[in-house]
């Protein structure tokens, strides 16, 4: 029931977030040319694609939950894409986003993205970190103060 849970939030979150809505804003809006750099799209949506899925696939696993705020993971995972930056599920979907941006380049998809990541912010920070600190408590302090929340440290 949980993996079907899962799916069914996948799709219709990041599905939409990082799929519909980009595709139906390339009807309007003005293009820019990233010439040789659109290619970098590609590897954006398939290192997006891999972090949504494998993020996804831990909470099921090792939370014993699915991604959904209303049914969240049982236990704190730390692990996977997790050990390097708090927040991989939303840095996977900008990673899809911002693909869409140079492959397509449109200047609406790029505002887009700046307030899909603005949206992420405020949630993670408004919402998920305090309840998060409240299910997991000092298990969470400690992470909260060793993984960075949106770009990894370069680990020595």
């Amino acid at each position: 029931m949980i993996a079907l849970k899962t799916l069914f939030f996948l799709i219709f979150v990041p599905g939409v977030v990082a799929g519909f809505v980009p595709i139906k804003l390339l009807r309007f809006g003005a293009q820019m040319d990233f010439g040789v750099f659109s290619y970098l799209a590609f590897p954006l949506w398939i290192f997006g694609s891999i972090v949504i899925l494998w993020c996804f696939w831990d909470f099921v696993q090792k939370g014993k939950g699915t991604p959904a705020p209303i049914d969240p993971p049982k236990e704190l995972v730390v692990s996977g894409f997790y050990r390097h930056v708090r927040n991989p599920m939303y840095v996977g979907v900008l990673a899809v986003i911002f693909g869409h941006v140079l492959w397509f380049g449109y200047w609406n998809l790029l505002i887009y993205a700046l307030v899909i990541f603005s949206a992420f912010h405020l949630f993670v920070t408004q919402y998920e970190e305090p309840n998060l600190k409240g299910r997991f408590g000092a298990a969470y302090e400690k992470y909260l103060n060793e993984v960075p929340r949106w770009i990894p440290r370069v680990r020595k």
